[in-house]
């Protein structure tokens, strides 16, 4: 079995290069939808992840996910979700056949996704399964993966976590937060050589 590395190590590790925002493109209208569809369509696999509004009270459901982000190794697309017109690109794109669709703790992005788009995710890939079935113990998350496979540390703004995603306007540390979720997933994936194994991918 393979140990995770703890915190204290992963923190002595240089950083993870992040996209800029040179390379994130935020999809809110039918045509940045359209376009996002074009470019990710010819992928054979992406990150991905959502976001949603954290709940603060007891009892209070949240209505997300607000926000989808998919990435490849070159860009991220972040699709607000309050337009229906977005809504229906990133339903059409998610139910996509042959296009895995990797990411970290996916199982409730998976059931949000199902109630609010009305749509069953097709070729889900949860990555800590992936580490599990080489041997490591416990769930790894992009953090734990990042300094496996890179060597290197993810940094994860924890105020852009808990911040509001169904605001209309998103920050730039929004932006950079979400697309790099997706674009770390995409870059684990990789280098796990996922990609090799999946001719005639189909989940």
């Amino acid at each position: 079995m393979h140990s995770t590395p703890d915190k204290d190590t992963i923190a002595l590790l240089p950083p993870f290069a992040r996209l800029g925002l040179d390379r994130i493109a935020l999809v809110t209208t039918q045509a940045e939808a359209h376009a996002a569809f074009a470019a990710l369509a010819s992928a054979s696999a992406w990150g991905f992840d959502t976001e949603s509004k954290p709940t603060f009270r007891v009892g209070e459901v949240s209505d997300g996910p607000h926000i989808l982000q998919l990435s490849t190794p070159e860009c991220a697309w972040v699709f607000q979700l309050h337009d229906p017109a977005c809504r229906a690109v990133a339903a059409e794109l998610l139910e996509m056949k042959g296009i895995a669709k990797a990411g970290f703790g996916l199982r409730d992005d998976r059931k949000r996704i199902i109630e609010k788009l009305r749509v069953e995710p097709a070729g889900i890939l949860e990555l800590n399964t992936v580490f599990r079935e080489r041997g490591y113990r416990k769930d790894m998350g992009v953090k734990g993966a990042v300094a496996v496979l890179f060597q290197q540390r993810f940094i994860k703004s924890k105020k852009a976590a808990t911040s509001n995603w169904a605001n209309p306007r998103l920050s730039e540390a929004q932006l950079v937060y979400a697309a790099n979720d997706a674009y770390a997933a995409i870059r684990v994936f990789d280098a796990l050589g996922l990609r090799s194994g999946m001719t005639g991918f189909s989940a």
